[in-house]
């Protein structure tokens, strides 16, 4: 789908539609309240206090009316759901860490499944809402460490905490949509590993590398022949909204969606650290050798035909693109300019591509 087509589509669903997003204030969430302002859109978020490191508070986005609360409380999240009467529900609140997972297990399932029991069972009380996205994870698969893309009817068996909770997260949903959403399309999507700017999450790589860049310290891999398929963080929010905006007109188009870029962009983790050093000026990375750390997979890609050929839908920035553009946003914020504006300038330049 061309950009100027895509800008098109959404911007003339979501121009003065009401949107309801759970965790509005996390680093992907941030991003998908900006677009959803820049067209036009009312937008709710439910999420817990904002962080200091959220790029939420540096894209000044005033213009969201934000819901302090736990995805887990049930009564307070259909409370927050239902009074603000939503057309669009997009689910993405989450516990997102592989290695927190492993240390608080309990917490991360109460979030991860109990979170979206909560918010799809207010969904399927709530009379306005026509179109509900639940955001999961690319880590949902039982990985076999092969080469070749997961298809979204392979079976879903994560591995560790985070992952597994994903797994459960989507067969919640399938119950769901299957038991209570008979009018309404309720869709999950499976994105790849999403990168850009304002991401200050532990145990990520670019963050790490952010972190180390600004101490000038040398950035450490702790597992550099890893292959994950980056994006950037505009490409699964606008698949997102695509979808919701499609499937609200066709049910039948609900279900199980991959989300990622194309194969040259599923790189190892030094590939990524060196394209990162090459956009910030100084910075360094090295390994230091085997890493004794709780089990993260080795290899992992998508195969995203499904979603590509139901909506024409290509990625649009390349993975020296997509590291480019996210070292520009920190470089930009590090040096005192309006991150609302640098922020919509990149997501103009990303629809209009």
């Amino acid at each position: 789908m061309h950009g100027n087509r895509l800008n098109e589509k959404i911007s003339s669903f979501y121009n003065g539609r009401k949107v309801f997003v759970t965790g509005h204030n996390g680093f992907k969430g941030s991003w998908m309240c900006k677009v959803l302002a820049d067209l036009g859109a009312e937008v709710c978020g439910l999420s817990l206090p904002c962080a200091d490191h959220s790029p939420f508070g540096s894209m000044k986005l005033r213009n969201v009316r934000s819901i302090g609360g736990d995805v887990g409380d049930t009564e307070g999240t259909a409370d927050a759901l239902s009074s603000f009467g939503p057309e669009v529900v997009i689910h993405m609140a989450a516990q997102p860490l592989v290695l927190e997972s492993y240390k608080d297990p309990v917490g991360t399932y109460m979030t991860n499944v109990m979170g979206t029991v909560n918010v799809l069972d207010a969904a399927r009380k709530c009379p306005t809402v026509t179109s509900v996205v639940n955001v999961t994870t690319d880590k949902v698969y039982r990985n076999l460490e092969r080469s070749e893309g997961y298809r979204e009817d392979e079976a879903l068996d994560g591995h560790d905490p985070y992952s597994n909770s994903k797994s459960c997260s989507e067969l919640v949903t399938a119950s769901y949509r299957r038991s209570f959403f008979a009018d309404v399309p309720v869709s999950t999507c499976r994105a790849g590993n999403v990168i850009g700017g304002g991401d200050r999450s532990k145990d990520r790589i670019v963050p790490d590398c952010v972190r180390a860049a600004e101490r000038k310290e040398t950035i450490i891999l702790r597992n550099p022949g890893s292959v994950r398929p980056y994006q950037h963080v505009l490409e699964p929010i606008c698949a997102y909204l695509l979808l919701a905006a499609e499937q609200s007109a066709d049910r039948e188009l609900a279900g199980s969606y991959n989300i990622g870029p194309d194969d040259e962009s599923a790189i190892t983790t030094q590939k990524l650290a060196e394209l990162f050093c090459g956009n910030w000026k100084g910075a360094e990375w090295k390994a230091p050798g085997r890493n004794e750390g709780p089990h993260e997979a080795g290899i992992l890609r998508l195969n995203c035909d499904k979603f590509k050929r139901t909506f024409d839908w290509k990625p649009r920035w390349k993975i020296e693109e997509a590291v480019g553009r996210t070292v520009d946003w920190y470089l930009a914020e590090r040096d005192g300019k309006d991150m609302s504006v640098f922020t919509a300038e990149q997501i103009k330049d990303y629809l209009e591509q």
